[in-house]
């Protein structure tokens, strides 16, 4: 998939851009979440914002529409893997709601985890929350008309948000979800604007060793995440990022990593490097 990025200023025309979306399944909150999502012309602006701070300014992997969908198909595969294997969502257990509203969370954490972005990069986690924060209720209300509920998914909503940061701390299931799926969209794909325009340096070329990413029902674990990799550089990815994420996450019991060379034989990646 390609990515969205600022080559050209201004947003995309509306016939251009990405239509977010994941599989809402019989899950009619979702579906509504999501029709809600796609009408909100503002919560695409921010996105495109969010990538011209991250590509355009800082030379950076991909944070635009691209990245949100990604992220947010994965949370979702996860947490209905999850599910799937008997693993009870917090949203269940602390407030007696379903395996629907734990999907609306991990969905819309992921949708808004990085969109303190479009503020700036430093602390961007914080402003996530405060735009969020004034965003959620329209994006929640078709689905959630009831005042009470609708707070409790919004408050699981941003604490999810809040744990992906490096030394956050999930408390939820569901943002352990959205903390690991975030980790997880390392493939080459969103690393190479940056690296073909010439950031060149490990979080870039790491990146690019990473041919993709599929996330699978697990045999030891519930849940498989293989990794293959067009070149060894890859493994900082897993090593530095990756375990950081997994780590804390609470998803640890649930998880397994397995990383290899794609091919029979190792892509050559960086030809020279000079300081």
């Amino acid at each position: 998939m390609e990515e969205e990025h600022p080559h050209e200023a201004g947003l995309p025309p509306r016939e251009k851009r990405l239509r977010v979306h994941v599989p809402t399944r019989h899950n009619t909150r979702l579906q509504r979440v999501m029709e809600t999502v796609q009408a909100d012309e503002e919560l695409y602006a921010l996105w495109y914002c969010q990538n011209v701070n991250a590509v355009g300014r800082l030379g950076m992997s991909d944070h635009g529409p691209v990245h949100m969908q990604i992220i947010a198909n994965m949370a979702l595969r996860i947490l209905r893997l999850l599910v799937a294997s008997g693993v009870e969502p917090s949203i269940i257990r602390d407030h007696g709601l379903t395996v629907d509203d734990a999907e609306v969370v991990v969905v819309l954490a992921s949708l808004l985890h990085d969109i303190g972005m479009s503020i700036h990069r430093v602390n961007h986690e914080e402003y996530s929350l405060i735009i969020a924060d004034r965003k959620l209720p329209a994006l929640l209300t078709p689905a959630y008309p009831d005042t009470g509920t609708r707070a409790v998914v919004q408050a699981e909503t941003l604490h999810a948000i809040i744990a992906h940061r490096r030394d956050g701390k999930p408390l939820t299931l569901e943002a352990g979800v959205v903390r690991v799926a975030d980790a997880l969209d390392m493939a080459k794909g969103r690393s190479r604007i940056p690296f073909e325009q010439g950031a060149i340096n490990i979080h870039s070329v790491s990146a690019m060793a990473v041919e993709n990413v599929e996330i699978e029902e697990g045999e030891e674990k519930p849940i498989r995440v293989r990794i293959a990799l067009r070149n060894s550089a890859g493994i900082f990815q897993l090593d530095s990022l990756l375990k950081e994420k997994l780590r804390g996450s609470g998803l640890e019991p649930y998880i397994e990593v397995q990383a290899s060379i794609a091919g029979d034989k190792e892509v050559s990646l960086v030809q020279t490097f000079r300081l």
